[in-house]
């Protein structure tokens, strides 16, 4: 069976309070910023390779966070997706989204997040990146 690979971040800001970025892909989901991994890469080189391409940012990921979905794709028969999620924290920046991938950018709260994030796995992994960012304020 064939293995895609991505890496993302769960990607947040403190300014002005606790603050989740979270894009609109163009097919309408809802997530956090992920792609795929080039020959080369790092899953950490990626995930800040992906936030800085589809957000505009530039972010520092905070160690102690990693969480990996494997999922298969319905568009290809026979092939699985398997994401790593980090944490990522950004300041001082304003998203910018990439037009050719993202249809939207937002900064949210963690309630609003929740009601707008497409996947229940990805809401999974924003629970748990919020309860991990609180434990450390």
């Amino acid at each position: 069976m064939k293995t895609e690979k991505s890496c993302g971040a769960v990607v947040f800001t403190r300014e002005g309070g606790l603050r989740y970025c979270v894009i609109r892909q163009i097919n309408g989901d809802y997530g956090f910023p992920k792609g795929h991994m080039e020959p080369g890469e790092t899953e950490r080189e990626t995930a800040l390779r992906e936030i800085f391409e589809e957000a505009g940012l530039q972010v520092t990921l905070i160690d102690g966070f990693r969480q990996e979905l494997t999922y298969p794709l319905p568009r290809k028969p026979g092939c699985m997706k398997n994401t790593v999620y980090f944490l990522a924290e950004y300041a001082g920046q304003t998203p910018v989204r990439q037009p050719e991938e993202v249809a939207d950018i937002f900064e949210m709260t963690y309630d609003r997040a929740m009601e707008r994030i497409t996947f229940a796995d990805l809401r999974q992994i924003l629970t748990q990146a919020d309860d991990f960012v609180r434990k450390t304020m």
